[in-house]
């Protein structure tokens, strides 16, 4: 009986402490429902609205209509209308669309000789992009006002994959896996970095000294950018080494997008280590931060196959800039001007965050 009592006193502490902590009690609630609506509402692997260029050399009637039997598909979203195939391809490579329909000047000659009526060029790094779109390889066209009954045959359109014509699944997933990796190390490292001081009593040598906020925030971050660039040169080496993952990107470029992405991350970090009390707390947050930045940001599963609110949330979090960019690099040969938009952004968010943590944090004890 004296037993259950000490332990039914302990037990009511936890509760109590429990109760009190409104950051952990609050992560209790949130990490589940937030993994639930994700993975409900935003985790789409049926793939909607691909944004596509079209190339109509043929300027026909029937070119018009493939385009748009194309375009009820509701596979791909017609963003772009290009007159050679040359601005197509480089539209591909920038990361503006994913594929591009071509139609040839001779479409009414293919029509009665029953060949291949047009050409996809799509970025076959993303293998779940491609087999959407190798899905319209074979589409009808029968519905059509042109006789084009008697085409019905394996392939309506040629397909040609840029940048992973195999389809390997590594391609796709090593660069992405710079993203995740980087996100869940430098997040975690820096989001305890002001909490560790305060638990350690060090808090108190940081107050004393001349250095203002901004500075010790810049200081805080600095050590752990080699460490994020050693993670990077294990990743794509043993990624080039083992997997066979192409590098088609310049490396100076993948060193400043690389850069520009551990900056955000470590002073994303350095707010939450702001906002916790405990190093409990921060790698609550850190956790809380992590999921969405590995569903939401192309890693697993396409942007495009997300509803629009996830796509917002998506767009905020500095892990889809970077897939963006370091595939667009890595795989498509892209540079940061090509990608300006992900790479300002990113730059953006660095400045907020350093802004933002060094103003929450105060040379006080309290």
């Amino acid at each position: 009986m004296k037993s259950m009592n000490r332990m039914k006193a302990i037990m009511m502490k936890e509760i109590r402490q429990l109760s009190r902590d409104k950051l952990t009690f609050g992560m209790v609630i949130m990490i589940p429902l937030i993994q639930l609506l994700l993975f409900g509402y935003a985790i789409n692997t049926d793939i909607r609205d691909i944004p596509v260029a079209v190339v109509d050399q043929s300027e026909s009637t029937l070119g018009r209509l493939i385009t748009e039997s194309v375009k009820v598909t509701q596979v791909v979203n017609i963003k772009q209308y290009y007159p050679t195939v040359e601005e197509a391809e480089k539209a591909i490579q920038q990361g503006v669309v994913r594929a591009a329909l071509v139609l040839p000047k001779d479409i009414t000659q293919r029509v009665m000789q029953k060949r291949e009526l047009g050409q996809w060029i799509v970025d076959g790094s993303d293998t779940m992009i491609s087999a959407a779109i190798l899905s319209l390889q074979t589409m009808p066209l029968a519905d059509l006002d042109f006789d084009v009954r008697n085409t019905a045959k394996a392939k309506t359109f040629e397909v040609t994959l840029f940048y992973n014509p195999s389809r390997r699944s590594a391609v796709n997933i090593v660069p992405g896996l710079l993203g995740v990796i980087l996100t869940m190390t430098m997040v975690l490292f820096t989001s305890s970095a002001i909490v560790r001081e305060r638990e350690r009593g060090n808090l108190e040598l940081l107050i004393t000294t001349p250095i203002r906020s901004f500075e010790l925030m810049v200081a805080k971050i600095i050590p752990y950018i080699f460490v994020g660039l050693i993670q990077v040169l294990i990743i794509l080496g043993l990624g080039y080494a083992i997997f066979d993952v192409p590098i088609n990107g310049s490396l100076s470029q993948i060193l400043f997008g690389t850069l520009l992405f551990i900056s955000a991350s470590l002073t994303l970090g350095l707010v939450i280590s702001t906002i916790a009390k405990t190093q409990l707390q921060a790698m609550q947050m850190t956790i809380f931060i992590l999921l969405p930045s590995i569903l939401l940001s192309g890693f697993m599963f396409p942007y495009e196959g997300m509803p629009v609110i996830a796509q917002w949330i998506a767009e905020v979090l500095p892990a889809t800039h970077f897939m963006r960019l370091i595939r667009g690099i890595v795989l498509r040969g892209a540079d940061l001007m090509d990608l300006w938009r992900d790479t300002i952004w990113m730059i953006v968010f660095t400045l907020i965050g350093l802004f933002v943590a060094s103003k929450r944090f105060k040379k006080s004890l309290d």
